[in-house]
């Protein structure tokens, strides 16, 4: 019978270990050129119809044409977009499962004493598109600039309500930001979705909300609600004269609805590469900008270590928001 005998020198050993180092390079390089190979699920961690449904949608159609490939977009809404991501983080790391998360993600890890899984479950892959958030306020209001609101709430402790789309949510999250940065005490009113509160700030029965630009675009233009600045770190294109919370006077302030893309960590760093290459093919496509601001949201693309970089920040920033202001979601 033969018998296998392992290598006793260090230096044979050292040979066998480059060897196998090298075979695995090989292997990742052969697989990130051929994939993908099957269909590609993308799971979005919230019901369709809405905006980052829609975005979701357009980006995998983009994908899938790239790829000569299928991506199949899958909801899995419920848990305040942990349903979803659990799936992913519990996905084999072979790059045919990926996550298109929501600004919920970073949120969910100080807003619950228990999240099934960890930031390092995953891979970032890219930030892929933002839409602002809006300060809206009723006409009968008497403010017409953020520093004339400031100045009412703080003559008025509790007094004046705002709604959003659900406790931990970003415009929920927005709006305690701004309690804490502007030093005002506002009532919140919590609805079951954005929607809601959009109809019902129409309605006079709220008085403020920190909604998305998409949700109410439509009622500015109308003249139905005022808008006095716009919560992301630049101006939006779309209200090139509303100024930024920052502009406004409230230093340091930024709350954006965002969708990027995840994957489950060890998925080889080959498809990760050739994954975002192909994103940054589809970002130079001469319409897909376009398709995307029709939908309220700005194009991004950034890069795996950017969004890496940039979901820390996040995590970071809303747990001191979520810890000052004593929100749980449970």
């Amino acid at each position: 019978m033969y018998r296998f005998r392992i290598a006793r020198r260090p230096e044979r050993l050292a040979a066998a270990c480059l060897l196998v180092a090298a075979w695995s390079a090989m292997a990742g390089a052969v697989s990130a050129q051929s994939w993908p190979v099957k269909p590609v699920r993308m799971i979005v961690p919230i019901a369709g119809g809405g905006s980052t449904d829609a975005i979701a949608r357009l980006v995998g159609t983009r994908l899938g044409e790239a790829w000569g490939q299928t991506v199949l977009v899958e909801n899995r809404p419920g848990g305040s977009t942990m349903i979803g991501a659990e799936v992913v983080a519990r996905s084999a790391p072979d790059g045919y499962t990926m996550l298109m998360a929501t600004s919920a993600f970073p949120a969910n890890f100080s807003l619950f004493s228990r999240v099934p899984y960890k930031l390092a479950d995953f891979a970032p892959i890219s930030n892929v598109a933002e839409s602002p958030n809006v300060l809206a306020v009723h006409p009968s209001v008497p403010a017409k600039n953020v520093k004339e609101l400031i100045t009412l709430l703080r003559s008025r402790p509790g007094q004046i309500n705002y709604g959003s789309g659900g406790v931990g949510g970003s415009t929920h999250l927005a709006a305690e930001l701004f309690k804490l940065l502007a030093k005002v005490d506002i009532t919140h009113i919590p609805y079951k979705g954005g929607g809601p509160a959009v109809t019902d700030l129409l309605g006079g029965q709220i008085s403020m909300i920190f909604g998305n630009l998409p949700a109410v675009l439509p009622h500015v233009k109308s003249g139905r609600i005022n808008v006095l600045a716009i919560a992301s770190a630049k101006r939006s294109p779309t209200l090139p004269d509303l100024p930024t919370m920052d502009e406004a006077g409230v230093r340091g302030f930024e709350a954006s609805t965002w969708a990027g893309l995840l994957m489950p960590a060890g998925v080889p760093q080959p498809v990760i590469a050739k994954f975002w290459a192909d994103l940054q093919k589809i970002y130079a496509q001469p319409d897909m900008r376009e398709r995307m601001a029709t939908g309220g949201f700005e194009a991004l693309g950034s890069s795996p270590k950017e969004f890496a970089a940039y979901l820390d920040q996040e995590i970071a920033r809303w747990e001191k928001v979520i810890r000052a202001a004593g929100i749980k979601a449970e």
